[in-house]
């Protein structure tokens, strides 16, 4: 959707889980030499200004990555801390000034033989991700509608791939184009990891959405959902959102069940906050 901005949401609730999860997963693939390709299909203007106009207009940095700004790095879990050593890794000025979109964790964590595919439609956005990547080696940065480009850019040579497909879902039809995607993509390259964010708010797709995911799974699956405020009193507003993992690394599991009961107490915003966990094994 053209006129969605990511740059009003930068460093809310909803992208510590999504980047701490992204990070876990690129740890991951590390693990081995040999290189993957990372496709982000929706990958926004690549990093955000907290201290601009967009962010400050609903400050929901305030209520994610600020509240774990400022707590000792010695007692945070093991995998928050990584996420928060890239956030600051962002801000050399050691001030909370910027946020990393997921371009940026990416350019962080992947290496010299790995490549990477981003997707951006909006025409600002993507003038600024490809100021900050587009010389980057094993880099490419498209214009195009990542939702139909993911489909060309699976199985890669190495037969390693991670994709985030994170969309607005403000767009006409995105929940089913999610899934329309997916299962293309997955129908050529049952292999790769797929990370679908989706956010939870007061529609019946949202809500229907990670059981469609299920049905995807070619070698298991895993959901993590964090709850952290309630809609307001019509029913509106972002009370927490979810990552569903396709074809999940065996180690993410535990690693979430460290992080998810410490991003409830710290970020949740009343006292039912809550997050879920759930697995299928392949």
């Amino acid at each position: 959707m053209l006129a969605y901005r990511h740059a009003f949401h930068a460093g809310n609730h909803a992208d510590v889980l999504k980047h701490i999860t992204l990070t876990l997963v690129l740890r991951y693939m590390n693990q081995k030499d040999k290189s993957y390709r990372l496709i982000d299909t929706h990958a926004g203007a690549g990093g955000y200004s907290l201290e601009g106009q967009y962010a400050q207009k609903k400050g929901e940095y305030l209520q994610g990555v600020a509240r774990l700004w400022d707590r000792d790095p010695a007692e945070l879990p093991e995998a928050v801390a990584d996420y928060m050593a890239r956030v600051r890794e962002f801000n050399p000025e050691g001030q909370l000034e910027q946020y990393p979109g997921s371009p940026a964790f990416a350019k962080m964590l992947l290496r010299a033989q790995d490549q990477l595919r981003l997707y951006e439609l909006h025409p600002t956005d993507h003038r600024i991700l490809e100021a900050f990547l587009g010389s980057v080696k094993g880099a490419e940065v498209k214009d195009t509608d990542g939702f139909d480009g993911l489909k060309s850019q699976v199985p890669p040579s190495s037969r390693r791939a991670v994709v985030l497909m994170d969309p607005s879902y403000e767009g006409h039809g995105d929940y089913s184009k999610v899934i329309a995607s997916l299962r293309e993509a997955i129908a050529r390259f049952p292999e790769g990891v797929y990370m679908a964010w989706y956010p939870q708010v007061s529609k019946l797709e949202a809500a229907q959405l990670p059981r469609r995911l299920e049905g995807l799974a070619p070698k298991g699956w895993l959901h993590a959902r964090l709850t952290v405020q309630q809609p307001d009193s019509q029913g509106f507003g972002l009370a927490g959102s979810g990552m569903f993992i396709l074809n999940p690394p065996y180690t993410l599991h535990d690693q979430l069940l460290a992080v998810l009961p410490y991003l409830t107490e710290v970020l949740g915003q009343y006292d039912g906050a809550n997050y879920l966990l759930e697995q299928k094994a392949a």
